[in-house]
């Protein structure tokens, strides 16, 4: 109900007040009974001109009602059953959308109700089944793709209801679909990265077998040299992909001990400068003083290490330095290793999909270089596995940096403390 403001009602007792006492000043009866009419109808005047008109009806609005209306017959009783259900469902009567839940009319649009169910679902496979009102539904699904996306993909089942009702139900699979995919590929580019070694190692082997070639110490020696490299590229290959999934069969076991990061960079630092021919001036580390230690496994956190330093030397540019920083966040509940190169960069589209199982921005050059196209892959899972992210930032033509962060621990309070609080 509108309000009225306190003004017009003053105004309105006002005429009310003034019709009576003009009413008292004239001598005739009718004509008192004719002014206190006049008053009382200007007052009531007064009052409702402040009151609204009521909205026309939206006509869409009207035109699904008049749809609910024709075609629903008793499937309003199984409304508030189908409304609750997460997957989109549909109850159907004579080839016409009775009812739908708000997730069908989300897939769908608000408009199927009453419509054509093959005007509601466009696809052909289920279009058939479903405007025939006799066909006999077995509850097996029917696969439909590009249903409310292109990418989607649906199992759509029917089921017969009572009163010529079929209950419609699409689930959606395509997360499934996408992981089904993605372990696909996993397979055919493992074979493949292992079958290129593998036929160099055996191409060359053959070449050997010839007398002319074997006692040819040159070639023998170049082939020779080819073969190790493609032998440990197959070596390392191998150990990512059991690395890989041990980390992945571990993902849910959180680790417990503590870990000092820092430690883990120094000892990586020392590793490329005595084993790797790298100067001192080829690595900046800067170390705060007082690192917080970290929960976590400490095989996986220096394979983290030496994943990215290994990437950031690999990509960055001949002579310039690669820069290790390790500091906590503002808000003091992570720790940030960040290792970036002054390399060639990396263009914004590929950088959501670096952390792909043998993704590779340039096949070619990491071929060459010796990566194995798995080694953000495991950064990120290790990550993952430590409660933690990793962040990938480049810019094309000034370097990238890739950082991780992962939760600090959490100190234990000491039991001396515990005993004297509990006093």
């Amino acid at each position: 109900m509108t309000s009225v403001s306190p003004f017009r009602l003053l105004v309105a007792l006002a005429f009310i007040v003034g019709g009576a006492i003009l009413a008292g000043q004239l001598p005739q009866s009718g004509q008192q009974l004719i002014v206190v009419i006049a008053s009382g109808a200007i007052a009531l005047f007064t009052v409702l001109q402040d009151r609204p008109a009521p909205p026309l009806p939206d006509p869409a609005s009207l035109e699904r009602q008049r749809k609910r209306i024709l075609y629903q017959g008793r499937s309003e009783a199984y409304q508030d059953i189908i409304d609750p259900i997460t997957d989109p469902i549909l109850l159907v009567r004579n080839a016409k959308v009775a009812a739908a839940n708000p997730a069908a009319a989300k897939v769908l649009g608000d408009h199927i109700v009453g419509e054509d169910v093959r005007i509601a679902i466009r696809h052909p496979a289920a279009a058939d089944r479903l405007a025939n009102p006799d066909a006999k539904h077995t509850g097996e699904p029917i696969l439909l793709v590009g249903v409310g996306s292109t990418n989607q993909r649906w199992e759509l089942r029917i089921h017969s209801l009572q009163d010529g009702l079929k209950l419609v139900q699409l689930s959606d699979r395509s997360s499934r679909y996408a992981a089904e995919r993605m372990r696909t590929d996993f397979v055919a580019n493992a074979s493949h990265e292992l079958r290129t070694p593998l036929a160099a190692i055996k191409g060359f082997l053959e070449t050997l077998q010839d007398p002319k070639a074997g006692k040819d110490d040159e070639t023998r020696e170049r082939f020779l040299k080819i073969m190790y490299n493609e032998a440990d590229r197959m070596q390392r290959l191998i150990e990512d992909l059991m690395s890989l999934s041990r980390i992945e069969a571990e993902k849910f076991e959180l680790p417990s001990e503590q870990i000092d990061l820092s430690t883990l960079v120094e000892e990586a630092r020392d590793f490329y400068i005595n084993s790797r021919g790298k100067k001192a001036k080829e690595i900046r580390v800067y170390l705060p003083t007082d690192i917080p230690m970290i929960q976590g496994d400490r095989a996986q956190l220096a394979q983290v290490v030496n994943n990215l330093l290994s990437n950031a030397f690999k990509y960055g540019k001949k002579g310039t330095p690669v820069t290790i920083n390790l500091t906590p966040n503002k808000a003091g509940t992570m720790l940030c290793l960040a290792i970036s190169d002054e390399g060639d960069g990396i263009a914004p589209e590929h950088i959501p999909r670096l952390t792909e199982r043998f993704y590779r921005v340039d096949k070619g050059r990491s071929k060459f270089i010796g990566g194995t196209g798995l080694g953000l892959a495991i950064v990120k899972h290790i990550s993952e596995r430590h409660g933690g992210r990793m962040e990938i930032n480049s810019e094309v033509g000034r370097g990238t940096a890739v950082s991780v962060l992962l939760p600090i621990a959490r100190k234990l309070p000491n039991r001396n403390d515990a005993g004297n609080d509990s006093k």
